[in-house]
């Protein structure tokens, strides 16, 4: 009885430490499956991040209660986007923000989007560290038709006479200023206005080097814009026109080669011949008429 007691003692060890070891190998097993995955799958990072709760306009002030928090993956977090509330409204609620450009319900909000805390969004608002506002007189030629928005970039070309020009070429036109930055059309700095209109000035964004250039060419002939396009990403070569240029007139170079021969009179020389033997000799006398 004894026997059978410790035989079924064994089988019962036996068993269990079996099911022990079948239950510690699932375990392993999923253990490895789970730090798998987390190796091909890593925990993502998030940091906090805000978005409109409605649709807002240029010109509306942003307030606390136009907002909601959210949370945005770090690693694909757009440049300017704000993370700190304190950092979007400082002093809490009593300087708001203007929104800069139309943004929907749900899009995250952006520094280049809004103004500073208590600015609004006029030109100062528009003019980075460095930039000066320098205003243009357009018409319908030179302000390219209507055609220009705040934001868009232009070229600027100068039309003009230089005083006491040797190569008395006339009028001529040259670039120079290229990619210049507009801030405000007419006293509008709304980049989504609609309707096209023809400008009367334009306000660009020039560097304090750039202004007294600029001031010099508007008073000392006509200047003219032209528009550069929205993904054009090159930067154009000084380019300069003349009116012989443009009728495709080569200057003629003359090339008078002179050749003056100059006769000198040698004097006349008369001789004698005087033989000695086989050898003739030429003996020089003065020449008689």
């Amino acid at each position: 009885m004894r026997a059978i007691f410790a035989a079924v003692l064994v089988v019962g060890l036996g068993i269990a430490g079996f099911a022990v070891y079948m239950a510690q190998s699932y375990i392993d097993g999923v253990e490895a499956a789970h730090a798998k995955q987390r190796d091909q799958n890593p925990t993502v990072e998030l940091v906090d991040g805000f978005v409109v709760k409605r649709a807002m306009k240029f010109g509306e002030k942003l307030s606390l209660k136009d907002v909601r928090r959210v949370r945005w993956p770090k690693a694909a977090a757009p440049a300017g986007m704000f993370t700190d509330a304190e950092v979007l409204f400082p002093d809490a609620d009593n300087k708001k923000r203007v929104i800069l450009r139309s943004m929907e319900e749900g899009e995250i909000l952006l520094a280049a989007k809004l103004t500073e805390p208590g600015e609004e969004a006029g030109i100062t608002s528009r003019l980075k560290n460095g930039e000066r506002a320098f205003t243009i007189k357009v018409d319908v030629t030179s302000g390219v038709s209507g055609h220009l928005r705040p934001g868009d970039r232009v070229d600027i070309y100068w039309t003009g006479r230089i005083e006491r020009d040797e190569t008395n070429r006339g009028e001529f036109t040259k670039l120079i200023q290229a990619n210049v930055p507009l801030v405000a059309v007419d006293q509008s700095v709304n980049e989504e206005q609609a309707e096209a209109k023809i400008a009367r000035t334009v306000t660009v964004a020039a560097s304090a080097d750039q202004v007294p250039a600029l001031t010099q060419a508007q008073s000392s002939g006509r200047l003219s814009l032209s528009l550069v396009g929205a993904n054009d990403d090159t930067v154009a070569e000084v380019v300069e026109v003349d009116q012989r240029m443009l009728l495709g007139i080569e200057d003629e170079v003359e090339e008078q080669v002179v050749q003056q021969i100059v006769q000198v009179e040698q004097p006349k020389v008369c001789t004698i011949k005087n033989r000695k033997g086989g050898q003739v000799i030429e003996i020089p006398i003065p020449c008689t008429n």
